[in-house]
């Protein structure tokens, strides 16, 4: 698969009354870096996978209801989060060495917000959507693939504005 042509899908979650998507399109050049990832497996996925160009679903999670609530581009690929050497952020994490991250972030860009928020409820509703990753019993990856025809499926659902 040519990656310049062929961009891969994410989902990532936030919780909205932390940072939402209006955040995210408010930001300065609606862009941000999203650190505080303190999960192996979703550091790996920013990490390995993730790559320029690549479209993110966001996901507002602990929310009333939880939702898709618009789309995001990633902007630049995997480097050291700052946050996991600062003693006064939430995410510090004394384990960690500057001289080999532990943790890393990548940076998004607001794309669009959906007119239609696509909640939890009505994803499960899509029997194409039934292996969805975000779908699966006890799933909670802050950070996960989708499948081009699930975030295609996701996006035309939610009408972006």
């Amino acid at each position: 698969m040519n990656r310049a042509v062929s961009p891969s899908y994410w989902l990532m979650k936030t919780e909205p009354d932390v940072f939402s998507i209006d955040d995210l399109k408010n930001a300065p050049n609606q862009s941000t870096c999203w650190d505080g990832v303190r999960n192996y497996q979703a550091r790996n996925f920013m990490r390995d996978g993730m790559r320029l160009g690549d479209k993110v679903l966001v996901y507002h999670s602990n929310a009333e209801p939880s939702c898709v609530v618009g789309i995001a581009t990633i902007s630049r690929e995997a480097y050291p989060d700052h946050t996991a050497w600062d003693p006064n952020d939430t995410h510090f994490d004394p384990k960690t060495d500057p001289s080999n991250p532990r943790w890393l972030m990548v940076d998004i860009r607001f794309e669009s917000k959906f007119q239609v928020p696509q909640s939890l409820a009505m994803l499960r509703e899509i029997p194409e959507l039934a292996s969805m990753e975000l779908l699966r019993k006890g799933s909670r990856l802050s950070v996960q693939p989708v499948r081009k025809k699930e975030f295609d499926l996701i996006v035309k659902r939610g009408k972006p504005q």
